[in-house]
This record gives C-alpha cells, structure tokens and sequence, in this order.
C-alpha cells in the first residue's frame, strides 16, 4: 500500500548559434570587468530532482480506523519536483549587436558588373573600427545562460466515500527562480526614496506660496542627476543597454478541495474551490500584456516590484457536470427510446476572482527615459475608480518643487516628472468572472458502435455582462492596442479603469453542431 518514486530529469539547451556568433561581432566594445562581448556561456549543470509518495493507509480500529477505514479508500500523496524552463529565441534576436544593425552601403556612382548574380548587397556585418564609436552604439548585451526554473511541492488527502463519491483536499506550492525580466542595465531611475534619491512631492489642495517657498528640492536639480550609470558612462555606453537577465521570483501557495462522483445513475459531476496567492516581481518580460507593465519602474531595485502578481486570481469554484435524462432511455418501444431517449444536459459555473492590474501614470515620473513602468499615486481616501492629473507648482522664484492634484477627490494620481509615487504594482482589481455554460445534446446510436449526435452549446448562458479581459472560460490574451487610448491603464486615460468602455462584455454566444462518432 505504500509508493515510492525518486527520478532526475536533465536539461540542456545551447545557447542559438546566431547568438553565440553575433555579440562577438562587438567584442570591440569590451570593457573587462564591466561588460564582456563573447559568446555566452550555455549552462550544463541542469539536473532537476524529483521526489513522491503515494500511501494507502489501512487501520482496522481505534481513531486512526475510524478516520481512514479499510485499505484502498484513502490515499496520501506528496512530492517535491524541480523542472527548468526554456529561453525563447526571440529575446536573443532582441538583442543584436550595432555590426547587425547598420546597413551595408556600394558606391552607386561606380559600375558593378554582375552585381545581382555576385549576391547584390553584401550580407557580411558592418566592421566598426573604433571601440568608441561601438560602445556609443551599442543597445544591448547578451549575459551568460541562467535557465529559470520551478521548486514545486505538493501534498493531498484523498478519501473515497459511498460508492462513486470522492473528496481530495490537497496543498501546491511553487517557487520561480532565475525568472527573464527586461533590464536596462546601464540606467537608473533619477527618483526613488527606497534607494535615496528623494522626489518632489503631490499636493491634493493647493499649498499656500510661503510653503512652496519652504521647499528646498527643485525639478532642476532632480534633472541633474545622472540617468546614465557613472561607471558605464564613464565606459562610453551612453544609450540604454538592454538586457534579459535571469533575475525575477515567484511564489505559489494555493489550497483547494475537489468533490468528485464519478458516472453512475447517468451522472457524473466534480465541484472544486481553490484559494490561493500569486506574488512575483515581475510577469511579462516582453510586451505582451498591457494591464501589468513589460519592464521595472526602476531597473535597479527589482525589490520594489515586488506585489500581487497580474496572474493572481484570489479565489475560484468550479463545477461541472453531466446528466443522462433517464427518461424514456430503456422504453421498450424502440421509437420512443430512438426519439424521446438519450438527451444529456451538461454545464459549467465559474466564479473566479478578477485580474490584478497596475495604475500608471502614464509619463516618465522617475526621469529614468522610460516610462512603461512608472506608476501613480494612491489617495487612500479618495473616490474608487477616479483618476487625476496634476499641475506642477512653482517657487516665487519660478523653480517646480512640487505638483497638486487637479481632482483632490480622486484614488488615483498622476506621478508628475519628478514626482514620488507611493503605488506598488497590481494593486486595482478587475471585475470578476460569474459565468455559466450550458449544454443539451441528444444520441442517436446506429448499430452497436456508432453514434450520431446533435448538440446545442450556450457559452455565458445567462448572458451576464463580464467585462472582464479575455474570455470568462478560456484563457486567451487580449489585444494590446484597445485597452485604453494610450495602452495603458494611466489616470489621464478617457477610459481610464471603467472596465464597461474598454473590454466585450463576454455576451452569450450559441452554437449548434453535428456530430458522429465511429
């Protein structure tokens, strides 16, 4: 009554060899100790352990008899796994280096003869001669291979009940380590009070102009402040170097419960709840999600990011089932079983907490020539689901020290350039997802294998409004270009968090098919 399991898996993925061969076009622009330009290294030492148990417990008396009873009717599980993740191709491609970026002249004011049968344009890379120059032009760096992987345990109780009726409770936990994140590993944020670079501060009433006065931090000099590492742009890298490094976590903890019956009696149905939380410090390492940012508000404190995740979904239950009509199923008159018999009704019902979503501001508040991840400011007490923009406000002596809201009312503020926000990542809730799908399909057997089967299937059955991104029963991406005007759920935004404007309401839709099975 007792399983036991141990296994390793190994991984290994080379680096492309286009990557390999490509940043060492530039190795003109190697500054040792610094940034490197060679080929990186692929990791090799991939092994991922894996662990389980599964137990049939079997006591005859006493608490431990009266809890699991006779052998086979209750099991124990627990494991622990660890598995690797791939680097997608396209972040290599991402990043070529300033050899592959230029375009390769001829002289038109000189003969070529047979220039197309000789190739045309010559394919080779752009040869840059000085180190200078190079570095100057260099966008991006390749790191050496971190492969992200997964820390997964697990543990479950399952007991079986009656005849056809089990309950399981059981506990996930998973941890994302060496997690891609989009860097720019040269810049920093010119304002950020976790890494001492104070910012000016927001005003919800308009301060009088004595205070103004008062305030020694002005705009000019949050300007002067460096965006560009010193020790890079000491180097000459002086345009953003962009990097997808192996840096991000996550961290999984759900609990659940699952009642299933299996077919008997022409039903069949499994009712789960799971309550569970998400935190990562970054999602999406790409732009491939609008409602949770594709880069840092600040590339040098990841820390900060660390909240909710966009992929965070509180609660959720789920259950589902398949009847058999029992009428006229077993009729002796073969017309009525044909025609009357065999209909089955079959449905869904989910509701599910709504998706995280981070408030920007929608401009460059932290001055750091990147505005993708800069967020707003909270007003604790301000008006749910109402947006701000500021207007800066001026010494006597016509220096910016600070901004006021133009709505003092409003929960959610634009962080003016310069300005301090004091909102963390995912911290809006979407609507939820209350959804019911239904179907009713009748069989027609034909002979002793075959059947012919007619089905109506109605997705959002009761037809609620769900404005809720992607679908209510499915996991699809939604379009990145019509969250909001400005792609980005940003205060000044027309549609800003008015979920009712900017996603389908997820209508009923019904759908009539023709099956047949052989």
């Amino acid at each position: 009554n007792l399983t036991f399991n141990m296994g390793v898996n190994y991984s290994y993925q080379q680096v492309p060899l286009g990557a390999r061969t490509s940043q060492a076009l530039n190795s003109i622009s190697t500054v040792p100790g610094l940034l490197e330009f060679r080929a990186p290294k692929t990791q090799t030492k991939n092994f991922a352990p894996k662990v389980g148990f599964a137990w049939s417990p079997d006591y005859k008396s006493g608490l431990l008899g009266s809890l699991f009873g006779e052998g086979g009717k209750t099991s124990v599980r627990a494991g622990f796994s660890m598995g690797y993740d791939y680097i997608f191709d396209n972040l290599y491609i991402l990043s070529n280096p300033p050899q592959l970026q230029q375009t390769n002249d001829v002289d038109p004011n000189v003969s070529t003869p047979n220039f197309l049968a000789r190739g045309g344009l010559p394919n080779t890379p752009v040869t840059i001669t000085s180190a200078a120059v190079a570095r100057a032009s260099t966008g991006s760096f390749e790191p050496d291979q971190q492969v992200p992987y997964s820390l997964t345990w697990t543990g479950s109780i399952q007991r079986q009940f009656m005849k056809d009726w089990s309950i399981e409770v059981r506990y996930l936990g998973t941890r994302g380590v060496h997690l891609l994140t989009q860097n720019r590993i040269n810049i920093e944020a010119k304002v950020d009070p976790d890494l001492g670079l104070s910012g000016l501060p927001t005003f919800l009433t308009r301060p009088s102009q004595a205070q103004l006065d008062a305030l020694t931090l002005t705009l000019a000099q949050i300007n002067a402040r460096p965006r560009v590492i010193p020790r890079y742009a000491a180097a000459g890298f002086t345009n953003p170097v962009v990097a997808f490094l192996s840096n991000g976590n996550s961290i999984y903890h759900g609990g659940s419960a699952q009642l299933q019956k299996r077919f008997s009696r022409g039903l069949q149905m499994s009712t789960a709840y799971t309550f569970s939380h998400l935190i990562d410090d970054t999602t999406a390492e790409v732009f491939s999600t609008v409602l949770s940012p594709r880069r840092v508000q600040n590339f040098q404190n990841l820390r900060s990011e660390r909240a909710n995740s966009a992929l965070d979904h509180r609660h959720r239950f789920v259950t589902s089932a398949i009847y058999e009509l029992p009428w006229f199923r077993n009729d002796s008159n073969h017309f009525a079983r044909a025609v009357l018999g065999g209909f089955n009704i079959a449905g869904t019902y989910t509701i599910e907490s709504g998706e995280q979503v981070t408030v920007r501001s929608g401009n460059d508040s932290n001055l750091n020539g990147d505005s993708a991840g800069d967020r707003a400011i909270l007003n604790s007490a301000g008006q749910e689901g109402v947006g701000s923009l500021v207007d800066p406000l001026a010494r006597t002596d016509g220096q910016i020290v600070g901004y006021v809201a133009r709505n003092p009312s409003a929960r959610y503020i634009q962080a003016g350039a310069g300005a301090v926000s004091n909102l963390g990542r995912n911290t809006f809730t979407m609507p939820r997802i209350n959804n019911l799908d239904f179907s009713i399909f009748k069989n027609f057997r034909i002979g002793e294998s075959k059947t012919f089967q007619l089905r109506a299937d109605m997705f959002n059955a009761l037809n609620h409004p769900q404005y809720v991104p992607g679908s209510v029963d499915a996991v699809d991406p939604i379009s990145t270009t019509g969250v909001t005007r400005f792609n980005q759920i940003a205060p000044f935004s027309v549609d800003f968090l008015k979920a009712s404007q900017v996603f389908s309401s997820n209508p009923r839709v019904i759908q009539f098919a023709a099956r047949f099975n052989f």
